[in-house]
């Protein structure tokens, strides 16, 4: 029994990471494009690769990276929930 529970945790677990790794190129690309757009809008000196560098270096500390990581956390919380209400309430 024990096993078959852990073989599960581990395949969700799989499962979640290439979820959030899917997520995270995802929402890099989409911020890259919001990036090179603004700077197509023009105003701006700054060259256009260094531009993005700086803007993607930013985002990399932004809090919408760190809410991505609630793939983990959502799901897990979830199911912990589940059974707590299943088994007690």
């Amino acid at each position: 029994m024990f096993f078959g529970a852990l073989r599960v945790m581990f395949i969700f677990l799989i499962v979640q990471t290439v979820i959030y790794v899917c997520l995270s190129f995802y929402s890099r690309a989409v911020r890259r494009d919001k990036l090179e757009a603004q700077w197509d809008a023009g105003g701006i000196d700054t060259p256009r690769q260094q531009f993005v560098a700086e803007g993607l270096e930013a985002y990399d500390g932004s809090i919408r990276r760190k809410l991505i990581l609630g793939v983990y956390v959502v799901p897990i919380l979830l199911i912990c929930l589940i059974i707590y209400l299943t088994n007690y309430a």
